[in-house]
């Protein structure tokens, strides 16, 4: 039965993996950055997961406006309409300039109120430098998410992914020197980590931009622009398919950050293993997120070239592939538990509870990727606006309240947070699925 998919499984692959190498080289840098950031000192991966669960916000909200361009482009690629092509590139230019200094600021504004958000004296104190400098790494990251999106709608992700993996060995190399003070630099410990990810974060729309004018076929895009006016009504299409992806991926953020500011309540201990844990799991996460935003491109373009039985397929295959995957990464955490948080902390306490989480991560991960496969799938009809509402109710409305019942007035500590996790996201995969279904139907009735 699963033989007809064979095709779609090899074609989705192969568009997949520069997009799969691009988000592991991303998550990688992030586990590199905690191992470091642990090997110097607990109370400093403590800091650095309540920085980085405050920033998280800010930076997916821009990245998910910039994610609409992809199945908008993807569809005019289908219609093969250069002009209009161009044009959407034109204002998403305009969009990031305008909305990565307008993030920044805000972002920045917010660090001035981390002291107010109940974490020990140590963490706070910590993390405020720190959240600052990834406050201004926000500018060239959200210039670079805009044509990483544009090149993934235009089946190009090769690019994207080259420079991710040049400025993440930067990111490394930097990290070692600035962190530990090594090579004659001053040990800047947690701030290291941070002047590294600005430095490395800089480089990245350099190289995206260069490695677009060496592509014949984006360059001829990109040749187009001096002679197109950017269109206000253009923009704000943007804006309006991006606004919900950003509403649906910031609730779930939400949710998560949310949950690590009630794991600063615990104890330090407690965020610093919720940081190991939680960066495993984003790892396979992120694996997985490729494959759905190569789905995204798929389905975009047989939509757009009106194919509603492949498209139909490449959907099918996409949902086997994430949820083989996930289940083999689950029994992963599973077997190695224990091994798995000794690469991030030599302290035994935050070992033994990383530990501990990560059997409820192992539960999860099917209902991860279905969540994250199934919004890719939307994302390809362009159906943002339920999925925004769907994911609402399934991580503010049922996992976070769910993460506080569990964790306090059932003292479950720890593991309750995260037993709310595994509400949200079951909540946020059976929803997504049953839209799907009706999706897929819909078309199939025109």
């Amino acid at each position: 039965m699963l033989s007809k998919y064979y095709i779609y499984y090899k074609r989705l692959f192969k568009l997949a993996l520069p997009l799969v190498f691009t988000q592991a080289g991303q998550m990688i840098v992030h586990l590199v950055d905690n191992a470091m950031i642990g090997q110097y000192g607990t109370e400093e991966l403590a800091a650095s997961s309540f920085a980085n669960s405050v920033f998280m916000l800010s930076m997916i909200f821009g990245i998910g406006i910039f994610i609409g361009i992809t199945p908008i482009i993807g569809q005019a690629l289908g219609k093969n309409n250069d002009t209009i092509i161009a044009g959407i590139i034109k204002n998403g230019i305009v969009l990031s300039l305008i909305l990565s200094v307008t993030l920044f600021l805000f972002s920045y504004s917010i660090s001035f109120f981390l002291k107010h958000m109940q974490q020990p004296v140590e963490v706070y104190q910590l993390s405020t430098p720190y959240y600052r400098l990834l406050a201004y790494s926000l500018i060239p990251l959200l210039i670079f998410m805009l044509f990483k999106q544009v090149g993934e709608g235009l089946g190009n992700t090769i690019v994207a992914m080259i420079a991710t993996i040049a400025t993440n060995i930067i990111n490394i190399v930097l990290n070692w020197i600035l962190i530990f003070g090594k090579l004659g630099f001053q040990e800047y410990g947690l701030d290291g980590a941070g002047y590294a990810t600005l430095i490395s974060r800089i480089f990245l729309p350099i190289l995206i931009i260069a490695g677009f004018k060496l592509s014949p076929k984006i360059n001829h895009y990109l040749k187009l622009l001096p002679g197109i006016r950017p269109s206000w009504k253009g923009i704000k299409n943007i804006i309006t398919l991006g606004l919900p992806i950003s509403g649906q991926m910031l609730v779930e953020m939400s949710s998560f950050s949310l949950s690590a500011i009630m794991m600063g309540w615990i104890s330090g201990i407690a965020l610093a293993a919720h940081q190991v844990a939680l960066g495993l799991a984003s790892f396979t996460f992120m694996i997985a997120n490729g494959i759905a935003m190569a789905t995204t491109i798929r389905v975009s373009h047989q939509l757009g070239q009106k194919d509603f039985k492949s498209m139909e397929k490449v959907s099918l295959s996409a949902v086997h592939l994430v949820l083989g995957y996930m289940f083999l990464c689950g029994v992963g955490f599973m077997i190695f538990r224990f091994q798995l948080p000794r690469l991030f902390s030599p302290d035994p306490l935050v070992i033994k509870q990383a530990a501990s989480l990560l059997i409820l991560a192992a539960l999860f991960q099917i209902f991860d990727g279905l969540q994250v496969v199934s919004l890719g799938i939307l994302r390809g009809f362009s159906d943002v606006k339920v999925p925004m509402a769907m994911a609402t109710v399934a991580y503010l409305l049922i996992g976070l309240p769910a993460s506080y019942i569990f964790a306090f007035p059932l003292n479950l500590g720890p593991d309750g947070i995260w037993m709310g996790f595994l509400a949200g996201l079951a909540s946020a995969g059976i929803m997504f699925a049953f839209r799907i279904r009706k999706m897929i139907a819909s078309v199939n009735q025109k």
